[in-house]
C-alpha cells in the first residue's frame, strides 16, 4: 500500500506541474492579446480574432465530431447579414445585434444540420455545400442583403448604451471579451461529457450506436453549436468592417476555414487560432505585395501537409516538448 501511495504521488507531481505550466501559458497569452493594440493595428487583430474563432467552431464539428462541412460560410455569412441589418436598419444596440446574428445561426444550423447528418463522408459534405450554395444564391436576390452591393455603413453603436464602439480600442477589446467566452464556451463543450459522447462517435460511430446513445441527436447538437459560435464570429466581423457582402457567404470563405483549421491542427484547442492567425496574416502583408496571395498560401499549405500532418500544433503536441507540458 505504501509503494503504490508512493507511485500515484509521483505521476500526480508531474501532472500538477504540466498544468500549472498551462495555465501560465494561457495567462501569458491572454495578457498578450490584451496589451497588442499598443504594437499592432486593432482592424488587424480584431481580424484575426474573428476568423480564429470562426476556425475553432468549425473545428468542434470537424475535429471533435468528425464531420466535413463545406457549407459553414452560411452560417459566417448569415449572421453577418443579420447582424449589420439589425444594426442598421432597426437600430438595435451592438449586444443585441450579435445576439440576432447568433440566434440566426443557430436557426440556419438547425435546418441545414436536419437534412445534412443524415448522410455520411462526402454526402454530408456535399449537401452542407449544396444547401450553402442554395443561401448564396438566396443573398444574392434577397431584398434586405442588398444583392452584390451588400449591406454597408454598417454602426457600431454603444455598447450597453455607454461604451462607443467607434472607437477602434473600445472595438477591439469589445472582440477580445466575446472571443474569449467563445473559446472558454468550446472548452466547456469538448470537455462535457456530451463532448466525449462526440469524440466517440468521431472514432467509432457504430459502437456509439450500439452502446444506445442517439447518434443523430448528438450530432444534430453538435452542428447548432458550431453554427451559432460561427454566427457570433460573423456578427462580429460585421461590426468590426461595418459591411456585411456577399464574399462572406461564399464557398471560398468555407474553404478557407477548412484550410485554417488544417494548417493549425484538427482536434486541438490552439491550432485553428494558430492556423487563422497565419493565414490572416500571410493576406494583410502580401495583399499590399507584388506576390499573389492565394499561390504563397497553397506553397505554405503543401509544406505543412509535407512537413506537419498533423498540423502545426498538432505535431509540437506530439513532440517530447508537448508531452512534457502535459498536451
Amino acid at each position: 500500500m505504501v509503494e503504490l501511495s508512493e507511485k500515484m504521488a509521483t505521476n500526480v507531481q508531474p501532472e500538477r506541474n504540466a498544468s500549472m505550466i498551462q495555465v501560465g501559458l494561457l495567462v501569458v497569452a491572454v495578457g498578450c492579446l490584451a496589451a497588442a493594440p499598443l504594437f499592432l493595428y486593432p482592424i488587424f487583430l480584431m481580424k484575426l480574432l474573428c476568423f480564429a474563432l470562426f476556425a475553432c467552431a468549425f473545428n468542434l464539428l470537424l475535429g471533435y465530431t468528425g464531420l466535413l462541412s463545406f457549407g459553414h460560410a452560411t452560417f459566417f455569412g448569415g449572421a453577418a447579414y443579420f447582424t449589420a441589418h439589425a444594426m442598421k436598419e432597426w437600430g438595435v444596440t451592438p449586444e443585441a445585434g450579435i445576439l440576432i446574428g447568433v440566434a440566426g445561426a443557430a436557426l440556419l444550423g438547425l435546418v441545414v444540420g436536419f437534412f445534412a447528418i443524415r448522410r455520411q463522408g462526402i454526402y454530408f459534405a456535399m449537401i452542407t455545400l449544396a444547401l450553402g450554395q442554395m443561401f448564396y444564391f438566396f443573398c444574392l436576390q434577397a431584398a434586405f442583403t442588398h444583392g452584390e452591393d451588400g449591406i454597408q455603413s454598417v454602426p457600431r453603436g454603444h455598447l450597453f448604451g455607454l461604451i462607443d464602439l467607434s472607437r477602434p480600442t473600445n472595438m477591439y477589446y469589445f472582440v477580445l471579451v466575446a472571443f474569449l467566452i467563445g473559446m472558454a464556451i468550446i472548452w466547456r463543450f469538448i470537455n462535457s461529457p456530451f463532448g466525449m459522447i462526440l469524440k466517440s462517435i468521431r472514432e467509432n460511430e457504430q459502437r456509439a450506436i450500439s452502446l444506445g446513445y442517439s447518434v443523430g441527436n448528438y450530432k444534430l447538437g453538435a452542428f447548432v453549436m458550431s453554427a451559432a459560435l460561427t454566427g457570433l464570429a460573423g456578427g462580429l466581423k460585421a461590426l468590426v468592417f461595418q459591411f456585411a457582402t456577399l464574399t462572406d457567404v461564399g464557398w471560398q470563405m468555407s474553404g478557407e476555414v477548412i484550410l485554417m483549421t488544417l494548417l493549425g491542427g484538427i482536434g486541438t484547442m490552439i491550432g485553428p487560432v494558430v492556423g487563422a492567425g497565419l493565414v490572416v496574416t500571410l493576406q494583410n502583408y502580401l495583399a499590399t505585395s507584388d506576390f499573389p496571395v492565394t499561390i504563397v498560401t497553397g506553397i505554405v499549405f503543401m509544406v505543412c501537409v509535407l512537413l506537419f500532418r498533423r498540423g502545426i500544433v498538432g505535431e509540437f503536441y506530439a513532440s517530447r516538448l508537448g508531452k512534457k507540458l502535459g498536451f
